[in-house]
């Protein structure tokens, strides 16, 4: 089945009204501090959590869900076999049951698929040991025979629920649970390069304002080769739980089909097929999986250099496919190893010792010449997540250092050198993934939320403590507060943000011509900033300009990446040495100016990460309104200060 829009839809639209779902579950993890009904935190979490008990923000929380808790059979499954998604499934089939074509409220199960013999995997085993524990429940609440009936049922609904359930993400994008939502939402097919996405509306008190229903299905032979006719579209939730809106991210035409992503967009090619067919059997061929060659995004997303002494060294797709798999190996290794062990600065220097010299290893291939050298595209997909890894650890160190000694002043300018390089590879993570959002502007999500963290991080930066550090040790430091300006002169990104909030729409034409402007901007701050954020980085010094293509690094024959350093681009020149060796470039006034700038920036990516984030999810949204509270906060402060 699928979607089509029924009119032309702008783009940042909500296309949907509020849905609510057919059935859902919390993750056991959070069973003890969430409500189990609406998905909000509970104001006082249960400390002794159980299956059996679940806990409500409210007295009709309470009421909606604990009738439908202690009529399924959920209450029968062993401990060891209750999940979400065999409490979902069971759930489920207390109002619907499955029909002869394997559907289930609608929707499509993939039973046969999902099950077939020739296929077994992880998924096969895991809904043939959960179709048991669920038969086995469902005949003990029905006190009828556990038969090879009630198994079919089990399997039927467990296969649904794995088929269609989403994940229920909250603001900090914890995933909470899993809810199965009607053909309105379900029947929206899966497209690596969407025209559409969903946010989720939790808690029983907040509203999303309705909208008309934009989309309507559109009828064809189903798998089997049996008509789909309109009367199988049933629309209706339980009208309680967690709800979720479906919203415009491209601009849409009549009877265009409308889609979403299953699955992590920045992921190349390879992986997001692998996972596609591991969760739910199907081959995606939609446009940006089809094209050939490959589109840019998905070259750049995998692509390996192999960098030889002699320049007519060359190297096969298997050997790349080989160092590809070791490069990802390290980088997951050394995530792993910080996530487990906390050692945010041994994790920063393993990561960037992979990004600047590659790897080095020699590979137990005969075809491998010892002095062949592996590099990751920086926008290879790992580099990306090195990036993102990075900007937290270099923050947790920054912490961290604070923690131990705050009054210390070799602590305070480290840590003020540590928050320095932390914005800074926020900056790249946010120009790199921009980058790839000019070819694939589906996209937009997760660059929205890159441009909001690099604009909190600059702006954290551009009022540090760390600078009076810096008066302490004899540095002429600049006076932020009578250089700063809230506004830009040179762009309307601020009106059309604030616009934004009070319409909650744009229009193509628009988006674009901000968008220009934006990068103008910023690519021009950058320009007299970036030689002071990068300072005594070496990996960062090799990236010309995070904002614009032009500095993507260039790899020559040699054992490290050719860095180019371009402080001589910029309005400020630092060290952190305690001695006088830290001076500026020219005056005051330009210090000024430079500093300045970082609070500019900040502001601007700021400002454009939340005008992302309003096409995404709305104008009321949280990201939204956290960027539109945040820029309120600073430019009370910038007033003030004046």
């Amino acid at each position: 089945m699928e979607m089509r829009s029924k009119e032309e839809i702008e783009i940042g639209r909500d296309i949907t009204a509020t849905l609510t779902p057919l059935s859902f579950c919390l993750h056991t993890f959070y069973l003890h501090t969430h409500c189990s009904a609406c998905f909000s935190s509970l104001p006082i979490p249960n400390p002794n959590p159980n299956p059996n008990s679940l806990f409500y923000c409210s007295p009709p929380c309470s009421a909606a869900l604990s009738p439908l808790h202690h009529s399924s059979a959920e209450r029968h499954l062993p401990p060891s076999a209750h999940s979400s998604h065999l409490c979902t499934a069971l759930r489920l089939l207390l109002s619907h049951r499955p029909t002869s074509s394997s559907r289930l409220a609608g929707l499509l199960s993939n039973r046969h698929i999902l099950t077939s013999l020739s296929v077994h995997d992880d998924v096969s085993e895991r809904i043939s040991v959960g179709a048991g524990a669920m038969a086995e429940a469902i005949a003990k609440q029905r006190g009828i025979p556990n038969d090879d009936a009630v198994l079919e049922e089990a399997t039927i609904a467990l296969s649904a629920v794995l088929t269609n359930a989403v994940e229920v993400h909250d603001n900090e994008g914890r995933a909470l649970g899993i809810a199965v939502f009607d053909q309105i939402f379900s029947w929206i097919n899966h497209s690596c390069s969407p025209n559409a996405c969903y946010r989720f509306v939790l808690s029983s008190s907040s509203h999303s304002g309705e909208a008309k229903l934009g989309i309507a299905p559109h009828l064809q032979m189903n798998s089997s080769g049996v008509s789909i006719s309109s009367s199988e579209f049933a629309k209706g939730g339980l009208g309680y739980g967690p709800r979720l809106v479906v919203r415009s991210i491209k601009k849409i035409n009549k009877g265009e089909e409308v889609t979403v992503a299953y699955t992590d967009l920045l992921q190349p090619k390879a992986m997001r097929q692998s996972e596609l067919w591991s969760k739910y059997r199907f081959v995606c061929c939609c446009k940006r999986c089809s094209a050939l060659p490959s589109s840019y995004v998905d070259h750049a997303l995998q692509e390996i250099s192999a960098i030889t002494c002699e320049s007519s060294g060359s190297c096969s797709k298997f050997l790349k496919d080989m160092a590809d798999r070791r490069l990802t190996e390290c980088i997951d290794d050394v995530i792993l190893e910080y996530l487990s062990v906390g050692d945010p600065e041994s994790c920063c220097e393993k990561l960037e010792e992979i990004l600047t010299q590659g790897l080095k290893e020699h590979l137990e291939v005969i075809e491998v010449k010892p002095d062949c050298i592996f590099m990751l595209h920086p926008l290879h997909h790992h580099s990306i997540k090195a990036y993102t890894t990075l900007a937290s650890a270099y923050k947790v160190c920054a912490c961290d250092l604070l923690s131990v000694d705050s009054e210390t002043d070799i602590n305070q300018l480290k840590a003020f050198d540590m928050s320095r390089i932390s914005a800074a590879y926020s900056l790249v993570l946010a120009g790199a993934t921009h980058h790839l959002f000019n070819s694939e502007s589906s996209l937009i999500a997760s660059v929205a939320n890159f441009w909001t963290g690099a604009g909190e991080s600059l702006l954290s930066l551009s009022k540090s403590s760390g600078w009076s550090m810096c008066v302490n040790l004899g540095l002429v430091i600049p006076n932020l507060a009578s250089a700063m300006k809230f506004k830009c002169t040179k762009c309307s990104l601020m009106d059309r943000f604030r616009a934004g909030m009070l319409n909650g729409q744009i229009k193509s034409a628009d988006f674009e011509n901000v968008s220009n402007e934006f990068l103008h901007c910023v690519s021009d701050i950058t320009q007299k900033v970036w030689g002071f954020l990068i300072s005594d980085c070496q990996f960062l010094q090799s990236c010309k300009d995070p904002i614009i293509s032009s500095w993507l690094m260039s790899t020559k024959s040699s054992s490290t990446v050719d860095v180019e350093v371009c402080v001589n681009k910029t309005n400020m020149c630092y060290t952190n040495e305690s001695e006088n060796s830290v001076s500026m470039c020219h005056e005051q006034t330009l210090a000024d100016h430079a500093v300045a700038c970082i609070f500019q920036l900040g502001v601007h990516c700021l400002a454009y990460g939340g005008l992302l984030a309003s096409i995404c999810y709305g104008p009321h949204s949280h990201l939204v309104c956290h960027v539109q509270n945040v820029l309120e906060h600073e430019k009370n402060f910038v007033l003030y200060s004046h």
